[in-house]
């Protein structure tokens, strides 16, 4: 990449050269205007990528407004880009239409050098438009050699108190430094083995929590950088930090539950820190403060602190000031310094940090038995509380968390299994009061039990703090039917609650791993709600960390082996696939792809192996993985679809997606290739899991009484809804066939009371398949339906999150397996997103990156008579709104700048479109392409269209 970038150099010196002539050739005369710009998919981030990626989005008045050419300035300082002479990366004119993607290619950058940049776009006309305004990129430490820093701890391992957990105390580190002049800059590059929290002169730094995020950390470990200019002063300033043991060395997943042989410490015993201060005064001088053993640490307040069970907090051990200036630390000891592993990688972090998303004040405050005060928060969420207390010192107030009620009105935490989700908070006797959240654990919960308060709380004493990964939001759908704009809230704020670092399966039990099934089944889905470009890009990483010695990917990533016999499941192990290959089409893409081909490649040879060269998975295929078969369509109801069938059609969906990626990449061979599998796969399927009339069977005798299948004692059958669902959005049959498979599954539906049976691996492609077939009535009516099992019958229920059961509670007769597996926030049912936005709405991609896209709204015979949803794809906004007036249907879309689009107008007579109250044919802007199916399709650039048929 170096030698590649300095070929570069001869360019961007004439590019330089050319800045002032291009800057005083082109006069603006158009509006369109470049914003939302970002680098690697973030805004001012601190990157460590050798050529980090550009990307913008475009704004302009009037309709069919396109980028025709770009010029991008990248300079070290904002007075030398804004005067024109940008020392960093001239583009010059470039001629095209790319918005994002753009890799930089200017001078090499080195570690820590500060990025500003701005663009401009040439219209349709060839006209330039204004400059944006500047942003700016941060290129961190890019070489193990760029830190000075050493690993420090503090073993506290035998404080750890406790039968069943062992949790020892939190560390805290503090060093007095003195700076000798006025601050010009200054950066804190910090790390741990754990998690951390910093502080400068007594204030907080940052507003991330949980960093540095979960990874191998014996692969790597990722770090921030703050700028923290502002906190220091000249003379004396005081640097601190508290560390926990974190995903690092703390309880992980169901390890203790199962009787794992190690159920903490999976990666380390103690939690460490490396933190570097760089600081660069007025004068041009230079200092760094690293952390080294003349750090000073103790352990005080923090008694406890672990992500699953909990933090414990003794206000009277608290260190007053502990990191300001004059704090008496001299029964505080030195810091022990650890070796590092020199194969462990220390990167910039890529993602979204876990934030603060709002703070919820509690509805309602319930006296119960025993003095225990119920706090009831409105919403099932993921975070922490804010605890408000007055009493006397020693006073102790016990927090538990649980999502829902038994039907007597008291809180049910069964289901949190060996999570023991507790807090606890010592009193110091402040008569003013006493203020507390904890720092290093999270619940997932709506309800409080509090115990411990001297006299009755004010509803006050509970504020829910909510965190999740700062996942920009980029959807909206709402409807005139109440139950599904229900619906959308929960899938949301179940979105909300489980990507939290890692795309958890849920946030409040003893698990929240990153389960590949529900990531890959879920992850489109995740798109239209919010931007999971950078969220992605990180967990990719650790997914592709986690591939098995096998080439396997495996159930869950980061995978610590929280058990013994977990291997990898078909289904769930496709995630390799299927997320990288929804990053590029929904963001356009295509280093994802280049980056994990390899893996990639691995895996579909691994595949190949595993059907014997037969392209075919019989019955028993994956009878040796754990539980036998793999855990297929989990949850659904009623006989199962064969394990080796489904792990046949993802085996098929897989190759399919590589095709399409080598293409993208440029691989023509090797997309030809996979091309080729997947014509071979889909004929061994039909050949072994269809009759002469296409019909699904399978031999169920294989499976004997079904011991060590999941459900296997529900017996076997070929001929299920999930089966026709997944062959149908999979491609798997042919065309002659697709139809035919699309009756008997509205048939199954039918047969089975108008209801569907489908589990984790058949609720994605359900209500899609039945749109592709002709079948959206019956679409439609599963998602209005309120009978068990159903979407609906989780929201009148009480639902305000999605469960990982469709009959979790039933009112009137309590929780189904409620000390068992009974997550009642749990995204991987909330996958029927994907149609909302995709049919309900019609939004679809064409091109990757939606520079090309369709909207064709399906409308509800019933139960629905508006529609209206948004979606910020990467190349800007894109609405759909329909809604019936009298005999009519009003159809607003929005195109984005730069982007086209076909929509389908819903008429049974073309003639009567309107556009704008006018004929179609008044409009220069609009091409009538083809009237089909009850739809007129059109072609439409940018901009806003309103729509009216009859139909």
């Amino acid at each position: 990449m170096k030698f590649a970038r300095l070929n570069t150099l001869t360019v961007w010196l004439i590019a330089s050269f050319s800045t002032v002539l291009f800057t005083k050739s082109y006069a603006i005369t158009t509006n369109l205007t470049p914003v939302h710009l970002r680098t690697e998919y973030r805004t001012n981030p601190v990157v460590d990528v050798d050529a980090p990626r550009l990307s913008w989005e475009l704004t302009s008045a009037g309709k069919g407004q396109v980028q025709t050419g770009y010029q991008i300035m990248v300079a070290s300082s904002v007075a030398l880009l804004n005067a024109g002479k940008p020392d960093l990366w001239n583009s010059a004119k470039v001629t095209g239409n790319a918005t994002n993607q753009i890799e930089y290619a200017g001078k090499l950058l080195l570690a820590r050098t500060v990025c500003y940049w701005k663009v401009r776009s040439w219209d349709k006309n060839g006209q330039p438009g204004p400059w944006s305004a500047v942003a700016s990129w941060e290129m961190g430490l890019l070489t193990k050699t760029d830190w000075t820093a050493d690993w420090i701890g503090n073993d506290l391992t035998a404080l750890g108190k406790g039968k069943t957990y062992h949790l020892p105390p939190a560390p805290f580190f503090r060093k007095e430094i003195q700076l000798t002049g006025l601050v010009k800059k200054a950066r804190l590059y910090v790390t741990s083995l754990g998690l951390y929290e910093c502080q400068i002169n007594g204030k907080r730094i940052g507003n991330d929590y949980f960093t540095p995020g979960w990874t191998d950390y014996n692969k790597r470990v990722y770090y921030q950088t703050y700028d923290v200019t502002t906190d220091l002063k000249t003379g004396k300033n005081a640097l601190g930090a508290i560390v926990a043991d974190g995903w690092y060395a703390g309880y992980l997943g169901y390890a203790l539950l199962v009787g794992n042989p190690v159920v903490k410490n999976f990666y380390g015993n103690v939690p460490l820190l490396k933190a570097q201060l760089e600081v660069e005064y007025t004068n041009g001088k230079k200092e760094t403060i690293a952390t080294d053993q003349s750090w000073k640490t103790n352990h005080g307040p923090i008694l406890e602190a672990d992500i699953l069970n909990g933090e414990t907090y003794d206000a009277n051990l608290a260190f007053t000031n502990w990191s300001k200036t004059g704090f008496n630390d001299a029964n505080w000891k030195s810091s022990t310094v650890f070796p590092d592993k020199s194969d462990r990688q220390l990167e910039a972090y890529p993602g979204d940090p876990v934030r603060v998303f709002e703070e919820l004040k509690a509805k309602s405050v319930t006296p119960k038995a025993g003095g225990h005060y119920l706090f009831d928060l409105g919403q099932n969420f993921a975070g922490m509380v804010r605890l408000r207390v007055k009493g006397n010192k020693g006073d102790t107030i016990r927090l538990r968390f649980g999502e829902v009620l038994f039907p007597n009105g008291d809180i049910m935490t069964e289901n949190l299994r060996k999570a023991r989700a507790m807090d606890t908070y010592i009193l110091n006797g402040d008569p003013q009061g006493e203020t507390w959240t904890p720092k290093f654990t999270y619940h997932g919960f709506q309800y409080v039990d509090v115990a411990g308060f001297r006299t009755a709380p004010t509803i006050d004493a509970i504020t829910g703090i909510v965190l999740t990964s700062a996942t920009p939001e980029t959807g909206s759908f709402e409807t005139d039917n109440k139950l599904i704009n229900k619906l959308y809230q929960n899938i949301v704020w179940t979105q909300r609650s489980n990507y939290f670092e890692v795309p958890t399966d849920c946030p409040q039990r003893d698990e929240r791993l990153g389960w590949t099934g529900d990531a890959q089944a879920y992850v489109q889905s995740a798109t239209f709600n919010n931007d999971i470009s950078a969220f992605f890009t990180k967990w990719l990483v650790d997914l592709n960390d986690a591939q098995r010695p096998d080439n396997a990917y495996p159930i869950y990533a980061p995978a610590p082996n929280v058990r013994k016999t977990d291997t990898y499941s078909p289904g769930w192990s496709e995630a390799g696939i299927i997320c990288p290959y929804t990053i590029y089409k929904t963001y356009g893409d295509t280093r994802v792809i280049r980056k994990f081909w390899p893996n990639m490649v691995a895996y579909l040879k691994f595949m190949e192996a595993k059907s014997n060269g037969t392209y075919v998975y019989k019955e028993g295929s994956f009878a040796e993985v754990s539980p036998k078969g793999g855990f297929g369509d989990w949850l659904s109801v009623g006989k199962k679809t064969p394990p080796d069938m489904l792990a046949t059609m993802y085996y098929g969906y897989a190759a399919s997606m590589m095709a399409d990626m080598a293409r993208a990449i440029g691989k023509s061979e090797e997309s030809a290739y996979y091309e080729g599998v997947f014509t071979k796969i889909k004929q061994a399927f039909l050949a072994h899991y269809a009759d002469s009339e296409g019909r699904f069977k399978t031999n169920s005798a294989a499976y004997g009484n079904g011991e060590g299948y999941v459900d296997g004692e529900m017996g076997f059958e070929g001929h299920t809804q999930t089966a026709y669902a997944n062959a149908i959005y999979m491609n798997m049959i042919g065309s002659d066939l697709t139809s035919k498979a699309g009756n008997w599954l509205a048939e199954l539906i039918k047969a089975n009371g108008n209801k569907l049976s489908t589990g984790f691996l058949g609720v994605k492609p359900l209500l899609p398949s039945l749109s592709m077939t002709g079948h959206t009535d019956v679409a439609y009516q599963l998602l209005l339906s309120t009978e068990y099992p159903s979407w609906g019958f989780e929201v009148v229920n009480g639902a305000n999150t999605i469960w990982e059961r469709w009959n979790s509670y039933i009112k009137g007769k309590g929780f189904e397996n409620n000390a068992g597996m009974n997550s009642f926030n749990h995204y991987a049912f909330g996958s029927v997103n994907e149609w909302l936005f995709g049919n309900a709405a019609g939004i679809k991609a064409n091109e990757a990156g939606y520079r090309t896209f369709s909207i064709k709204p399906e409308i509800a015979r019933q139960g629905l008579n508006f529609v209206n949803a948004t979606y910020q794809s990467i190349n800007g906004t894109i609405a759909s709104s329909w809604k019936k007036e009298g005999n009519r249907i009003q159809l607003r879309v929005v195109i984005p700048v730069n982007t086209t689009a076909t929509v389908f107008i819903p008429t049974t007579n073309p003639d009567s479109v309107l556009e704008s109250s006018k004929p179609l044919k008044a409009s220069q802007a609009i091409r009538v392409n083809d009237f089909k199916d009850g739809y007129l399709q059109v072609n439409v650039g940018s901009g806003t269209y309103q729509f009216s048929a009859v139909n």
